[in-house]
């Protein structure tokens, strides 16, 4: 039962801070385009790490000003949420988009790599599919 308790107040926070980030004046936060990505509420709820990701701009800098506006942020929270006691917030960045990114780069690259090898073989068949196309197009082209 507590442990549902926490994933409701995880997924308050995270809703509300989406709309709090739109109202940071600081700019390396607000010129940053800033997400946070999750938020994880200690047990007892009286600290919570927030997982943030960028779209441009040095995550370093981008943690300093998260981290000086965090009672700014805490103050909204207690003004949104209805909680005894406010978490105490620590931001961590989220390197999960960026290592999702590098995977699908990486896959790219080898299917180009694939691409390539089949299209210089020298023994290299068409596709199943390529050769009935031909052969739908070349049918209407006889018959008239």
């Amino acid at each position: 039962m507590a442990n549902y308790r926490q994933n409701k107040i995880n997924s308050a926070v995270e809703c509300e801070m989406a709309s709090i980030l739109r109202e940071i004046k600081d700019p390396r936060v607000a010129d940053a385009f800033v997400t946070i990505t999750a938020a994880r509420v200690s047990p007892d709820l009286k600290y919570c790490k927030l997982y943030y990701s960028s779209l441009m701009g040095d995550k370093r800098e981008i943690g300093a000003g998260l981290r000086s506006a965090a009672g700014f942020i805490r103050s909204r929270l207690a003004e949104r949420l209805n909680l005894r006691i406010t978490p105490e917030l620590t931001f961590e960045p989220d390197g999960s988009i960026e290592h999702g990114a590098h995977i699908a780069e990486v896959l790219r690259g080898i299917e180009k790599e694939r691409r390539e090898r089949e299209s210089n073989s020298p023994d290299a068949e068409p596709d199943d599919d390529d050769a009935e196309t031909e052969e739908n197009t070349c049918e209407g082209d006889g018959e008239e």
